[in-house]
């Protein structure tokens, strides 16, 4: 996938091509079809599949109060874009002067002078421009003046929810991680370097990964399954089997009176070598609240049950794979 960071790079490429536009924050499943139907789109028509997105996220810049924690922070976008199977990536700066943009001018400067844009597909929701006063109408009628077609595609639900960035943060809010991985057709991760912890868990409960401390979207503080992927280090000196069962606590740690939000993971499988340099956490099942307990031998031992349960979900995992001939997530 080739990557451009203004109009002029996305400009020098000739040829025509089949476009999309968003946020693309999660690469949700509605993200996942636009994605599939440019794609496809662009192999009929022989011409390059390219996905524009914004950087920073829009809000950050309009209304900073109320710019959403992302699902998937820039890399981690980039990656799954790559992994989509689209061409080409166009990821403009997004400032004060660009948001001022009629949806005249975005059409003209971004889709017909630096893209050549055959066809344009988007959701049902897309808004543009200024004030986002452009909609797929407007995009239609601008489509027709600038010959380019405009596919909208309908929104989707899955259990009756919406496929959207929003409500899977809703979810995650509430530490509803089931139903937040269907809408994103596969777990909620977070990845990030590992810190040095305070020895509580090696000493008095059970040894844990921590996270850095980490500004983007969590699931509400609890207990969760979880698989764990080790990077850095320890991948590379060991050959760590990857990803690895885990159990995973977001929260405070009030038993031991610390305040800063926490990620600590505990491994369930031996691993032996150095500390590894990062730790991508996908969250698959809540098993409760975060608690304060009497002590740490308290904790210990609800830490023990905790794991149990993990254990009997991993099992049970693993039974659904083989009655189903899935492939084993490692």
């Amino acid at each position: 996938m080739e990557i451009f960071h203004s109009l002029e790079q996305a400009a020098a490429r000739r040829g025509r091509s089949v476009v999309t536009i968003g946020a693309f924050d999660g690469i949700h499943l509605a993200h996942q079809e636009l994605l599939r139907r440019v794609r496809e789109r662009a192999a009929q028509e022989k011409a390059a599949s390219v996905a524009i997105t914004f950087d920073p996220h829009p809000l950050e810049v309009l209304a900073p109060e109320k710019a959403p924690k992302l699902l998937t922070p820039a890399a981690v976008k980039i990656e799954l874009l790559k992994k989509s199977g689209v061409d080409r990536l166009l990821i403009l700066p997004f400032t004060k002067e660009f948001s001022h943009w009629p949806p005249e001018m975005f059409v003209e400067e971004v889709l017909v002078k630096a893209l050549r844009a055959l066809a344009v597909v988007v959701g049902d929701n897309f808004r543009f421009g200024h004030r986002a006063a452009g909609t797929v109408t407007t995009l239609d009628e601008l489509g027709r003046r600038w010959q380019f077609e405009t596919q909208v595609l309908p929104g989707i639900l899955i259990r009756g929810m919406p496929v959207s960035s929003s409500q899977i943060r809703s979810l995650l809010e509430e530490g509803k991680v089931s139903p937040a991985n269907r809408l994103l057709g596969r777990p909620f991760s977070v990845r990030n370097a590992i810190e040095t912890g305070l020895g509580i868990g090696r000493n008095q409960t059970v040894p844990t990964l921590n996270l850095a401390p980490y500004s983007e979207m969590l699931p509400s503080t609890g207990v969760y399954v979880t698989w764990a992927k080790l990077g850095g280090t320890l991948e590379e000196e060991k050959g760590a089997k990857n990803p690895l069962r885990s159990v995973t606590n977001v929260g405070y740690r009030p038993t031991f009176g610390e305040r800063g939000l926490g990620v600590e993971t505990h491994l369930l499988e031996k691993w032996d070598g150095p500390t590894p340099a990062t730790l991508e956490v996908s969250f698959l099942y809540r098993l409760r609240d975060e608690r304060k307990f009497d002590s740490p031998e308290h904790l210990k031992a609800q830490i023990l049950k905790d794991i149990r349960r993990a254990e009997a979900y991993f099992r049970r995992l693993q039974r659904f794979r083989v009655a189903f001939a899935l492939p084993d997530a490692k």
